[in-house]
């Protein structure tokens, strides 16, 4: 099992490989719900956990607290972020900035690579629901590959790989929340409807149309998550 001693002898590639690899499995841990909301991260428990040496994993760790995921705890070490209607406000508000200026740059600029993408994503999600039916839900590997690909897609041609960055780590620690989300959703062909109508308008190119519905696509999270009148 590695130890603190051994991480010193362990070669810089080899150490960056570690440390993606650390943060890499206690990012999954997280949003799967393995690593509760609050829960202190020992990180002689990570060692023991993920048989990761200790530095590798401090600085995984440090990759996540920079995407929001986990957070400092000044020298007592780091706990996984709590959860609360506030973190979600600030998430969404954070991404509709992010992702309503990403598509209008990606209407302007998308061609017709870009249309194919948003199409063959919005197909592919598609089947995989038709197969599975109304069990489809966030945590199964497939489903969360498919349906962050088709967001993406629809902002790929935006020109900017900050954007798209910032698109996936918000869209990354909005994960939690949306898991809560989809437990309450019992149709399959209703969701697919809501990103029909989505591709839709923005294969139309209504730049006014397509900033609107995407942002109340957004919003519909904190929506279902903390209905409006519950503040808890």
């Amino acid at each position: 099992m590695p130890t603190p001693e051994r991480d010193q002898s362990v070669p810089a590639a080899e150490a960056a490989t570690l440390s993606e690899r650390a943060a890499t499995l206690v990012e999954r841990d997280i949003l799967i719900g393995d690593l509760a909301p609050g829960a202190r991260l020992g990180i002689v428990d990570l060692v023991e956990r993920y048989d990761i040496g200790a530095t590798p994993l401090r600085e995984g760790l440090s990759r996540l607290v920079s995407r929001g995921l986990i957070v400092g705890i000044g020298q007592r070490g780091f706990r996984v972020a709590d959860i609360s209607r506030e973190d979600l406000a600030d998430i969404t508000t954070m991404r509709t900035a992010v992702e309503i200026e990403a598509i209008r740059l990606a209407i302007a600029n998308g061609n017709d690579a870009w249309e194919a993408d948003i199409l063959s994503a919005l197909h592919q999600l598609r089947r995989h629901i038709e197969r599975t039916g109304n069990e489809f839900r966030e945590g199964a590997e497939d489903f969360d590959r498919l349906h962050k690909g088709f967001h993406t897609a629809l902002l790929g041609a935006c020109g900017s790989k900050r954007m798209l960055a910032a698109h996936s780590d918000l869209y990354d620690q909005a994960y939690r929340y949306r898991r809560a989300m989809m437990r309450q959703l019992d149709s399959g062909k209703k969701f697919v409807r809501v990103h029909q109508l989505l591709a839709d308008c923005v294969l139309s190119r209504d730049v006014p149309g397509a900033q609107a519905m995407l942002s109340e696509h957004l919003h519909s999270t904190i929506n279902f998550v903390y209905p409006p009148g519950n503040r808890s």
